[in-house]
């Protein structure tokens, strides 16, 4: 009998709550750091203005997306501001972080070249 599981089916659905909880952790600590509502709902929807590059062409568009949707930098600066004791730097990694999860969790991946809608959680075409 032949096994009908789509395995791709199951790592996205991995990924996306690996997203949720990425989103559900950064927030968590921003609350626990007293990070105000206000600045958080002001800063969450920046990362999504490197949409603007796609003007420019696939390429460059997906390369500014995905730098500013990756974990590393956000990561980086973290690091930076507890090294450096500066609470609104971490507050604005922790926001960073949370807009990446939560876009991982709606299914947003980071993109290929070849498309906006071409992800790292979805097929090229």
């Amino acid at each position: 009998m032949e096994h009908t599981l789509n395995p791709g089916r199951g790592v996205n659905r991995l990924l996306r709550l690996e997203g949720l909880a990425l989103f559900a952790a950064a927030v968590t600590l921003y609350a626990m750091r007293q990070g105000t509502l206000v600045l958080f709902l002001e800063l969450f929807l920046l990362p999504d203005l490197a949409i603007a590059l796609y003007v420019f062409g696939p390429w460059i568009g997906a390369a500014g997306y995905n730098a500013t949707h990756s974990t590393v930098l956000p990561i980086v600066l973290a690091a930076v501001a507890v090294a450096m004791a500066q609470e609104p730097a971490l507050w604005l990694a922790l926001i960073w972080l949370a807009h990446i999860g939560f876009d991982r969790a709606l299914g947003f991946g980071l993109k290929h070249a070849t498309g906006f809608r071409d992800t790292h959680l979805s097929r090229p075409r």
